[in-house]
């Protein structure tokens, strides 16, 4: 599918602004123009960004509810009530529930904590959940992630003595629970100044507010930022104001001394000599620890995660990756069967959305073929699986386009909905699938725009092969962590030529790796083009094409050809090509 590239100059203000941004941090004109262009406007801010401080979190008593929940939790720990740390089975929830079961552990009498089956219990609070709670004679019910819905588990709850602090980031509904707190920065009217927070991250603003009010040093709260950051990464939150800030220290504390179970993770992605970004998270280090919720309990993956010594920490990571490995070839199997399907259905290329349901595929791994085929389609789709009697779906959506809202304009349909705007997920009975196909279609086709159907790509800068260096490349990421709202920043160059040694690679010859040069310099850059051979033919006939890239850094060993030991090169990882005649 053909992408549109998106380019727009710097306005005169912004000009401004860039030329003041040169003089002032002496940085250079490129990099000027991708701080302009995240909204940076003068020297304090660019130092900020550059440098994010912890000083600079905001006040956890800003969020509402936040006193209340202190005080409960301060309560039951002076009366020795049990406590129970339930979240969700994904890498937000079990991150969650592993930092604030950490942090609390020293300090409580009797705390346990709780991941639900995904397969017995579903999404969310559960009533056996909170059965098991009653039995273990326990008071209190923190849950991250998770229960902002949970209206009439709250009640049921309550009705057995058990209070709820429910800490969530997830869009509430008009009617709340009737919990002793809640914690949600997306509240309607809530006065806290950030509401993009992850699940763990409302924790982690959970257990800022406990040591403030217990006079206890911040500062120890640090040493779980690793599974801040790994949240942040994984749920895909904006990571800008108080996120960066949390992901920039989180992958810091990453890098330089995780905890055992996350050290064992890295061990096993083979990353242990590298320096861990946002996508080694997303790509690597997040699926394995969503595998386990996926394929078996998720409460493996915190079990991982609150490892105290390396050895266990590499048992777990083992079987966690064997869980991940099984995740791939079912995510692959059930991927193709979908593609299948949708190649047989009337009018297919004509509608906006799709909706697709088989009773056999695993329900722990219709998010991800969601993502597939939207990714594929480039259209909003959910995928619908059948499990304890009720079917349950996963939504995925295309840039610009909310649907957690399409979702909602159908939830007199629904048993259960909830979510954010690029992903949903939802439950109805079996026999109101094909008015949910019906009606979901119509919102998507009333309500998308003609650019949110077409894959895009904004181009923040650009540039010439002489503007390419290793300077330049370094200077770009000191703009790290990247990520939603301050992606990895992507030029484009125009006019570029074959020189000589460009080729297919990869299965098939699917592939291409490239090396060009343009009339700007004696440059000569490689790259590699993922999925594009349909410009090979053109490429070759050394005619001029246009190419958007990310700039990336690689390493190569060259002891062998005594010219000394390590080089790094630039490579350009080419997301598209124009190869027509403009």
């Amino acid at each position: 599918m053909t992408s549109k590239w998106n380019y727009l100059p710097l306005t005169k203000e912004q000009e401004q602004i860039k030329e003041s941004l040169q003089s002032d941090i002496g940085a250079s004109s490129v990099i000027c123009e991708l701080l302009v262009r995240r909204g940076v406007k003068n020297k304090e801010e660019a130092q900020k960004f550059f440098s994010p401080q912890l000083s600079d979190l905001h006040d956890p008593y800003l969020m509402d509810g936040m006193r209340e929940a202190v005080d409960r939790l301060n309560y039951a720990i002076g009366q020795k009530e049990g406590i129970l740390i339930f979240g969700d089975y994904d890498v937000d929830g079990t991150t969650a529930v592993a930092l604030v079961y950490k942090y609390l552990k020293p300090y409580c009498f009797n705390i346990e904590y709780y991941i639900p089956d995904r397969y017995e219990e579903g999404y969310g609070i559960s009533k056996k959940c909170i059965d098991y709670a009653y039995d273990k004679d326990i008071k209190l019910i923190i849950t991250l992630d998770c229960g902002i819905k949970a209206i009439d588990k709250v009640e049921y709850a309550k009705s057995k003595g058990i209070d709820f602090i429910i800490c969530d980031h997830h869009v509430p509904d008009n009617e709340l629970p009737n919990a002793t707190a809640i914690l949600n920065p997306k509240l309607e009217n809530s006065n806290y100044p950030f509401s993009e927070l992850s699940g763990c991250g409302v924790g982690f603003k959970f257990m800022q507010g406990f040591a403030k009010d217990n006079g206890i040093d911040e500062s120890s709260l640090y040493p779980l930022l690793d599974f801040v950051a790994l949240s942040i990464a994984s749920d895909i939150v904006p990571i800008i104001g108080e996120n960066r800030i949390l992901a920039y220290h989180g992958l810091k504390r990453l890098n330089e001394k995780p905890s055992h179970g996350l050290k064992g993770i890295i061990n096993i992605c083979g990353l242990q000599n590298k320096q861990i970004n946002t996508s080694d998270i997303v790509f690597k280090i997040g699926p394995r620890i969503n595998a386990s919720g996926r394929m078996e309990q998720g409460k493996e993956a915190v079990d991982l995660l609150l490892s105290t010594d390396f050895e266990a920490a590499k048992e777990r990571s083992k079987n966690i990756n064997q869980y991940n490995e099984e995740r791939k070839a079912l995510d692959k199997t059930i991927t193709e069967e979908a593609n299948e399907i949708l190649s047989k259905k009337e009018n297919f290329e004509e509608q906006k959305s799709i909706v697709i349901y088989n009773r056999s595929w695993k329900r722990g791994i219709i998010g991800i073929v969601a993502s597939r085929l939207t990714e594929i389609y480039y259209k909003p789709a959910v995928v619908l699986a059948f499990s304890n009697g009720i079917v349950t779906g996963s939504a995925r959506s295309v840039q610009g386009f909310d649907v957690y809202k399409a979702i909602e304009s159908c939830r007199d349909l629904l048993e259960s909905f909830g979510g954010h705007t690029y992903a949903a997920g939802l439950s109805l009975k079996e026999e109101k699938i094909p008015i949910f196909i019906e009606r979901f279609e119509a919102y998507v086709k009333e309500n998308i725009e003609k650019r949110q159907t077409v894959p895009q790509i904004d181009i923040d800068a650009i540039l010439t092969f002489k503007d390419i260096t290793l300077e330049l490349h370094k200077q770009i990421m000191e703009l790290a962590p990247f990520g939603p709202g301050n992606p990895k920043p992507v030029f484009a160059t125009h006019d570029v030529r074959d020189y000589q040694d460009s080729k297919l690679v990869g299965k098939d010859g699917k592939h291409i790796k490239l090396e060009m040069i343009d009339d700007s310099s004696a440059n000569i850059l490689n790259g590699i083009a993922f999925d594009q051979k349909e410009h090979y033919e053109y490429i070759k006939s050394n005619s001029p094409f246009d190419i958007c890239y990310t700039i990336e850094e690689m390493k190569y060993n060259l002891r062998g050809y005594g010219i000394g030991s390590i080089r790094n090169q630039l490579q350009l990882a080419v997301k598209d090509i124009i190869s027509e005649n403009k």
